[in-house]
């Protein structure tokens, strides 16, 4: 652990029915420095706080028996608004971080966690000299949506779950990024219903969707008789948000003559309809969304520079599914579940091989690519179980594919790994032997000769992408292929 700097004997306290996490967390504390004690529960907790008075810092785990940490965070707060609390969990997710935040925590910290880590977040919540500021009243907790939520464990999602607890409570526009398919809309929904502007309207508009010649009209209204067409008076849907939150889908695609206009309204908050003279005022928070890298397009002089610093504020980067390949079995198991259900299907989950063949893809499409093959699955797998062979048969049926040619697309290694365990079992079942020396010479044998075939039988080029020498390439087919 690295050296402490001494913490002027500040109290802080640790509340966790853990105790393993108690001790080792009050330990790297007291080594830096602070008066540390533990309490097990809430309860406790509040009756040293009568007694004893509050301390410089308290940590706080979510999950406890009897009052859990948000009650105690909701209890702390209202009688000592300027104690800095930090709120610690395994189950990291949108509500939990944004009701913490909401409540006033100082951080959210996700477990498990580094000491080091957890002993500077204490030095930052006490800096010297200064007091933690009062949070502002919290509004109603809003109820979640029944399929709205973002789902994920690996620590990108968690680090976006903490952003989006943070951010939904500050007045800032939001730029999420990422590419098509990784759930976008559905962060700019949770920063909306998480936030204090949440009894308002949430209003999506995907641009890219809308022929620029009616975008204008889409975005801002129109009256009647303001063009051809124009029978009655149009509401925009700058208007439809107001008090709430409007989210604009694809801002890179919007035309260069709107982009003006768009920045006008984040500067101004206000507009004119089209072919109108009534200046409409509107209170509207912006989140907008791209999967194209907007300061190119600010470089080629398709995108206003000033409209991408006024919509950049805050950034959010969603990961890739094929950068979070462990989310893979939780979000399968979830949309299989739904789509089954929907489909009165009947419940229905995966083998353990089609889970690892679901985790071997790329998914260009993301998670909305995994969500259709999880529909298509609950609507044409036989059984109750999933299989491997059903996840190539689908695939396939989708692609238009013969199985055959799916098999390594769609299953990929898990599928080549079970085919070639079950080809061992047989051979072992027969008694052959020396079955390693064998199964090393097929492999490369068979490796190799797919790689001939994609590079047109050129040795030099298939042993570069298979990395290895060219006379690996020639020792193990042999003299009788022509030299390229």
């Amino acid at each position: 652990m690295s050296a402490r700097i001494p913490a002027d004997n500040r109290r802080v306290w640790v509340v966790d029915d853990d105790r393993s996490v108690r001790f080792v967390l009050a330990t790297a504390l007291r080594d830096a420095g602070y008066e540390v004690d533990g309490f097990e529960n809430a309860a406790s907790a509040l009756a040293a706080l009568r007694v004893r008075g509050a301390p410089d810092l308290l940590f706080t785990d979510v999950r406890m028996p009897g009052e859990d940490g948000l009650k105690l965070l909701d209890r702390l707060k209202s009688v000592h608004p300027q104690l800095p609390v930090i709120v610690m969990s395994a189950y990291t997710d949108v509500a939990s971080t944004a009701s913490a935040f909401r409540g006033g925590a100082h951080e959210f910290l996700s477990k498990p966690f580094d000491l080091d880590d957890a002993v500077a977040l204490a030095a930052r919540a006490l800096p010297a000299g200064s007091a933690a500021k009062p949070p502002r009243p919290a509004p109603p907790e809003p109820e979640p949506g029944p399929s709205a939520e973002l789902i994920g464990d690996t620590p990108a999602m968690r680090a976006l779950f903490r952003a989006i607890g943070r951010l939904a409570q500050a007045p800032l526009s939001v730029l999420i990024t990422g590419e098509t398919g990784t759930g976008k809309e559905l962060v700019a929904s949770a920063l909306h219903r998480e936030s204090p502007r949440s009894a308002g309207p949430f209003v999506a508009l995907n641009t890219a969707a809308i022929p620029a010649e009616l975008l204008e009209s889409e975005l801002f209204g129109h009256e009647a008789g303001a063009f051809t067409g124009a029978q009655k008076r149009h509401v925009g849907r700058f208007e439809q948000a107001d008090g709430g939150t409007l989210f604009l889908d694809e801002i890179g695609d919007m035309p260069a003559s709107l982009q003006t206009r768009l920045l006008r309204v984040l500067a101004e908050g206000e507009f004119f309809r089209v072919g109108g003279r009534e200046l409409i005022r509107v209170d509207v928070r912006v989140v907008a969304a791209t999967h194209q890298d907007l300061e190119t397009l600010v470089q080629q002089g398709r995108f206003r520079a000033d409209l991408l610093h006024r919509l950049n504020v805050v950034r959010l980067q969603i990961p890739a599914l094929r950068e979070r390949r462990p989310d893979i079995p939780l979000l399968a198991d979830t949309f299989l579940h739904r789509a089954a259900r929907k489909l009165g299907a009947g419940s229905k989950r995966f083998e353990p091989a089609a889970l690892a063949a679901l985790q071997g893809m790329d998914w260009p499409g993301n998670v909305r690519e995994l969500q259709n093959v999880c529909w298509r699955l609950a609507a044409l797998a036989p059984g109750e179980t999933i299989t491997a062979d059903d996840l190539e048969l689908v695939q396939a049926a989708a692609s238009g594919a013969a199985p055959g040619a799916a098999a390594s697309a769609a299953a990929g290694p898990a599928e080549w790994d079970r085919q070639l365990g079950q080809w061992a079992l047989a051979c072992l079942q027969a008694g052959a032997r020396d079955l390693h020396a064998e199964a090393r010479e097929r492999f490369d044998q068979a490796l190799l000769t797919a790689a001939l075939q994609h590079t047109g039988g050129r040795r030099v080029e298939a042993a570069s992408l298979l990395g290895v020498g060219r006379n690996t390439v020639t020792r193990k087919l042999g003299p009788g292929r022509k030299r390229r």
